[in-house]
């Protein structure tokens, strides 16, 4: 697990170009998008461009921040920059594609094994695939048992979330899952409101998992 002590010393110069790591990965993300999915890309406008790789950069500045040069980092830059394209596919096609999930999941299983080797932290990777295996049959089982809009593509990305919450701790695991259910329950509120009482056959409740997910491991020592 990450040394705060380490993270706090991260200097400016690293922090600024983890950002900048952070948005050209968000732009090979983007271009992944098109070739892979290109039923999901779109025609992106430059606003839209110019905003993922803000978010992008933004994300991985602050993981910076929170990780400093902890091996841990650049899992945790991969969840930002995926995050930030699942986020806006789920937002405007409703779909949370496997392409993308799913190596969020491995890839990230991958480095954090690594990380694990490195620091000597066995336990913290042996915690987040719990944690994996826990999120994911929570939000199954209110898939199945409610009716509040979670599709099977929620299903499948709380497992890639509750890896790297897990991998954290088990308070930020709770937290994290918690607080995605909660938040896409708020979302799904507003649109209601938006819709003058007439709720969505769809919920894109992707973005509020990963916004909840993403603020714990920031603000969540």
């Amino acid at each position: 697990m990450s040394d705060p002590a380490a993270a706090g010393s991260a200097p400016l110069l690293f922090v600024l170009g983890s950002g900048v790591a952070g948005a050209a990965l968000g732009w090979l993300a983007e271009v992944f998008v098109r070739r892979a999915l290109p039923h999901l890309a779109g025609s992106p406008t430059a606003r839209m461009r110019s905003t993922t790789a803000a978010a992008a950069f933004a994300l991985s500045a602050l993981l910076a921040l929170r990780f400093g040069t902890t091996p841990e980092l650049a899992a945790y830059v991969l969840l930002a920059v995926a995050g930030v394209q699942l986020a806006r596919i789920d937002l405007e096609h409703h779909l949370l594609p496997n392409r993308l999930v799913l190596p969020l999941f491995g890839v990230g299983l991958v480095i954090l094994g690594v990380a694990a080797g490195v620091s000597g932290e066995a336990g913290s990777l042996l915690r987040g695939a719990a944690g994996a295996v826990i999120l994911f049959v929570l939000y199954l089982f209110l898939a199945l048992t409610s009716r509040n809009g979670l599709g099977m593509g929620d299903v499948k990305l709380a497992a890639p979330l509750g890896l790297y919450l897990g991998y954290l701790g088990w308070s930020h695991l709770f937290y994290g899952g918690a607080l995605g259910f909660v938040a896409g329950g708020v979302a799904s509120a507003l649109l209601v409101l938006k819709n003058r009482g007439n709720k969505p056959r769809e919920v894109p409740y992707g973005p509020s998992m990963l916004a909840a997910g993403m603020a714990v491991i920031l603000l969540l020592p």
